[in-house]
């Protein structure tokens, strides 16, 4: 089959055909549905051919094992979906689900086929249908290598992981001259949708990549951290590297002297999990916690973090949702969650309550509380109110719960307790004494991590150099975890 391979070239662009060959391991893809074509008879379509309908569909393999790939065709009326086009699309992440394997989508399109009206739009609906019914069955990833406009931009928006590519991705529900004839406002396409602003502000891209081929290799590296389908189980790597008495010595320096100091938890996740696995999603978008995968001895786990360098770790409306939304798809995949707690709580003030942080803080307590995976989690230094209960305590659900000894679990910190319990003594300078006495005693009293393990909340107290051998051993016992607490109903109703 031929293929207008110049045409994209000219826009920087690789072609479909390209993409997909870049994407799957050599000779290994297989084309269906190439003699698909549309039955529109309006507005002169009854004369055009458009080979295959604009979109390329078939199987092929990464590394090794089997996945759907389907590439929209720019060059092919603008690749945009009519009838035919999104059931060919439909049809294969069906295909997908039965035969056990990922779906991953490039995205390139000028969006719905105008001249096909509601056939269009049933086009999107039948992918749309298919995207919930293989979400949480097989994964499915979305890379924007064009255009994504209008309804098109619901597959991705459903599917597990979107890929953005720098200055090729467009992503929007309304393009620039929609928005400048509502509101009379001049605004870019990269302005607009551009990979960077889904990748650091809406949230909506999990990866931006430098060009086309890092972002093939991206996906290529992310499939060797997750099931490809639900039940599957991940090979245990044969062999891992962990330097063990280099990370030990360097996490016992990483936390600083002043407990108000920040530093990156990066370091921490990288002291514990073998050499050179992390492998970070949404690296630019709620810097205040972490999310990825790691190995752990050869097995993948996800990683859960909240972030002292990044607004001191603090929970609001958009880590919320980065850590849900995290915790859901590892539960989802039956992949085993690490939690790194340094929190002093969710955030304060009228922009986050006006936002919802309220509604968005219960989706974690509620991601973590529904999930059934093995978890572990570590508290490093602060631990404060909700917000500590909310990340994975033994109170939603952690099966085993660590502490460094200078951690600090409380409702909240001491001068904030002190101020409190001791409003009128601290306005009395004579009291100053007084007050300091009350505030170390409330250090040594209640935020020890010693009152929490005698109360059973803590497994162990442990020192930071022993983390990785307690994560290790803790994930070894709950390697064959099952939970049976299930009560009757059909599913619960997570504040979205």
């Amino acid at each position: 089959m031929e293929y207008n391979v110049e045409k994209q070239h000219a826009k920087g662009k690789l072609h479909a055909i390209e993409r997909i060959n870049a994407l799957c391991d050599k000779d290994t893809f297989t084309e269906i549905y190439s003699g698909v074509r549309h039955n529109c008879t309006s507005f002169g379509m009854e004369t055009k051919d458009i080979p295959y309908d604009g979109v390329i569909t078939g199987f092929g393999k990464i590394n090794g094992r089997r996945v759907a790939v389907y590439a929209q065709d720019f060059t092919v009326q603008g690749g945009s979906l009519g009838l035919m086009h999104g059931k060919k699309i439909a049809e294969l992440i069906d295909k997908a689900i039965q035969a056990r394997c990922p779906v991953i989508g490039i995205n390139d399109s000028g969006g719905a086929r105008i001249q096909e009206g509601v056939d269009a739009l049933c086009g999107y609906g039948d992918l749309f249908y298919q995207n919930v019914r293989a979400s949480g069955s097989v994964p499915q990833i979305s890379i924007i290598a064009g255009p994504c406009a209008g309804g098109a931009v619901y597959s991705p928006g459903i599917t597990d992981f979107i890929f953005a590519v720098d200055k090729i991705s467009q992503l929007f529900i309304t393009g620039p001259k929609v928005v400048k004839s509502v509101m009379f406002m001049d605004i870019t396409a990269e302005d607009l949708g551009g990979a960077s602003i889904h990748s650091k502000k809406s949230g909506v891209a999990h990866f931006r990549c430098e060009n086309e081929n890092s972002c093939y290799e991206s996906v290529r590296k992310l499939l060797d951290y997750i099931p490809h389908y639900y039940g599957d189980e991940i090979v245990q790597a044969a062999k891992f590297h962990f330097d063990e008495k280099k990370k030990a010595k360097h996490i016992e320096t990483v936390l600083p002297e002043n407990t108000r100091k920040g530093y990156d938890i990066r370091e921490i996740i990288n002291d514990v999990t073998d050499d050179d696995s992390f492998f970070e999603t949404s690296a630019e978008f709620a810097i205040n916690c972490v999310t990825g995968f790691a190995k752990i001895e050869g097995r993948s786990v996800g990683i859960v973090a909240n972030n002292p360098a990044g607004m001191g770790g603090v929970l609001d409306c958009d880590a919320s949702d980065k850590i849900a939304r995290h915790v859901r798809y590892c539960d989802a995949y039956n992949i085993p969650l690490l939690t790194f707690v340094d929190v002093p709580g969710f955030i304060p003030g009228p922009q986050e309550e006006q936002k919802g942080i309220i509604r968005h803080g219960a989706k974690v307590i509620y991601a973590y509380s529904e999930s059934t995976v093995p978890k572990v989690t570590v508290i490093t230094r602060k631990a404060y109110g909700g917000a500590y209960i909310a990340m994975c305590s033994k109170h939603i659900g952690a099966d085993f719960v660590y502490a460094w000894p200078a951690s600090e679990i409380a409702v909240m910190g001491a001068e904030g307790a002190v101020g409190i319990l001791y409003a009128k003594e601290m306005a009395d300078p004579n009291r100053a004494q007084e007050v300091a006495i009350k505030k170390a005693q409330y250090e040594q009293e209640i935020m020890t991590p010693t009152i929490a393990a005698k109360r059973g909340y803590i497994s162990e107290v442990i020192q930071p150099a022993d983390t990785r051998k307690y994560i290790a051993k803790s994930f070894d016992i709950l390697l064959e975890k099952t939970s049976m607490d299930k009560p009757l109903k059909k599913h619960g109703n997570i504040p979205l």
